[in-house]
């Protein structure tokens, strides 16, 4: 009787403490964002928080940005599930900082001034390239959307204590998972609507701060419970989760083999590469990564945000190797899918076992869940302001300002249909999300990227480096990889036909990858040089200038 009033308590001071906890994060956050507001005066300002941020700045807002709730809650819970096949979120996620560096950031922060579609559009027909590069902006943001929102309904679900079978204000796990989705974009619109770019950049520098404390907390932590004996942790690891070493090897999750079937093992060996080139490539593809270069003054600056950025991205990944592993150890795989089946909740859950142990009992274990996952809830907050600013500026500058409007529009009027493309963009996030909640977020954003990497790095690179390429190829490209990607992804295994689809129920599956990177990618790259050698289209003169542009910066705005 004693320990299930103590049980209680504990849960009923996790909900209390994380309440409390969160509504000071979302004050401090609409404070700022107010503040912003104030400050926003210009499309510019809207758009690239005036170009006013420093590198370190910069830095530590692409780190807010793109640690979203797949790299703290998916890959976390991917690596608690499958040890060492979870570990391949980690090190693709990182890796593709190097594409983005090497190839992107710099060109494109010389080339452009708000978007990805102004570097396209420079030396092309406006109108056919800005609709294609509007379309494929909103589809990415809404495959990443997707993704955090999922993760803030399994997130509330274990705060609250709701599993299948209980309630929480009378609303079922599933009801109660639905709300918070709900206001997690209610949240995110009012963030971007009101704030912009400026309120949005301090929003995910302040998160990046707070998750990076958090996840070094934790880390420690787990260190510290095994002497800082790796082997220890990791022997712990593989015995706890049942599948004895193999949860240390690859080909737990990702290539399995299957015994007497050849033509699955080679599908499974060819989704497992699949999904590291969609990984390494997505990220120069991204549409709420490719505007952060738009708010530093210089192109050095953008240089210097791009190698904060890798060191402060690479240390978290590093840091999920311990929370991954050490959810697999001290929580246990079993109570990680009974709380949620794709794992997402694993790394508060082992925040929980860590308060017990380190802080004593379960009043212990309420207070580092309820900060953790406060951190958590800020994590998404940043993530999904990052991607409805720029899916709603695409939809405001590249659509209605240079397509419907042929560039007779004022900076005012440009600035509302942004504010109200946020408001749609939060709404068609939040009725697609609901359907999704059985996946797991590192997944989803997986998907993200290959959908990145299929429609928006063809015509990027292709307009950056190739003299020849021109609208047609780049129209071409965005929408071929976009369709591709798209269609792969709607008839494979994610949406029907296996257990953990959107809807298990239905079977329509034909395509038999989970990842359609491998196919949709140089597809992507194929229709934008067919695109191009069909058209008799060429401006060699303006190529020349945007070369000149994308590696000095001069005339850059």
């Amino acid at each position: 009787m004693t320990t299930v009033l103590a049980a209680e308590a504990g849960s009923s001071t996790a909900r209390n403490l994380t309440i409390v906890l969160f509504l000071a994060f979302v004050a401090v956050t609409l404070a700022i964002t107010i503040w912003a507001s104030r400050q926003t005066k210009t499309a510019t300002d809207f758009y690239a928080g005036g170009r006013s941020f420093s590198g370190f700045q910069n830095g530590m807002a692409i780190g807010g940005d793109y640690m979203s709730a797949a790299s703290f809650l998916g890959i976390a819970g991917i690596i608690a599930l499958y040890g060492y096949d979870g570990f391949l979120y980690s090190i693709g996620f990182l890796v593709a900082w190097l594409v983005a560096l090497l190839l992107v950031a710099e060109l494109l922060r010389n080339s452009g001034r708000y978007t990805m579609a102004d570097v396209l559009a420079f030396r092309m027909r406006q109108r056919p390239v800005r609709t294609a590069a509007a379309v494929s902006t909103i589809t990415v943001s809404i495959f990443y959307l997707l993704a955090q929102m999922v993760g803030a309904g399994a997130l509330v679900a274990l705060l609250l204590g709701i599993r299948p079978g209980t309630t929480f204000l009378g609303m079922d796990a599933a009801t109660a998972k639905i709300a918070t989705i709900v206001m997690v974009g209610a949240l995110m619109i009012i963030y971007v609507t009101v704030g912009g770019m400026k309120g949005t950049t301090y929003v995910q520098i302040v998160k990046a701060f707070l998750l990076m404390g958090g996840a070094l907390i934790m880390t420690v932590l787990v260190l510290a419970k095994y002497k800082f004996n790796l082997s220890s942790l990791l022997g712990d690891a593989a015995a706890t989760s049942g599948q004895g070493s193999a949860f240390l090897e690859p080909g737990l999750r990702y290539g399995v083999e299957v015994a007497g079937n050849a033509t699955q093992t080679f599908y499974n060996k060819i989704d497992l590469l699949s999904l590291g080139i969609a990984l390494v490539l997505g990220t120069a593809g991204l549409p709420h990564i490719l505007i952060r270069f738009y708010t530093v003054p210089t192109a050095k600056a953008a240089r210097k945000s791009v190698l904060w950025a890798i060191g402060i991205i690479g240390t978290f990944y590093l840091l999920t190797l311990a929370l991954g592993f050490g959810a697999a150890a001290l929580v246990g795989g079993d109570a990680i899918r009974e709380q949620d089946r794709a794992g997402n909740t694993a790394a508060p859950q082992l925040a929980e076992a860590l308060g017990v142990d380190f802080l004593g009992g379960d009043l212990g274990g309420a207070t580092l869940l309820a900060i953790i996952a406060a951190v958590a809830f800020a994590t998404i907050l940043a993530v999904v302001a990052g991607l409805t600013l720029a899916s709603s500026s695409s939809l405001a500058h590249d659509f209605y300002a240079n397509v419907v409007r042929n560039g007779q529009t004022s900076e005012r009027q440009e600035v509302r249909v942004a504010r109200i493309s946020a408001l749609v963009i939060g709404a068609v996030s939040i009725a697609l999300s609901i359907f999704a909640q059985n996946l797991n977020v590192a997944f989803l954003v997986a998907l993200a990227f290959a959908v990145a990497a299929s429609g928006n790095l063809p015509a990027i690179l292709y307009s950056l480096f190739w003299r020849r390429f021109n609208t047609s190829g780049a129209v071409w490209a965005i929408y071929g990889g976009l369709l591709a990607a798209v269609v792969l992804v709607f008839f494979s295994p994610v949406v029907s036909g296996a257990p953990t689809a959107m809807f298990p129920d239905q079977d329509w599956q034909w395509f038999p990858l989970s990842n359609p990177g491998i196919l949709s990618i140089p597809f992507g790259f194929l229709c934008g040089w067919i695109g191009t050698v069909l058209s008799k289209e060429s401006d060699e003169d303006k190529y020349a200038e945007l070369e000149v542009r994308a590696l000095t910066g001069a005339g850059a705005h």
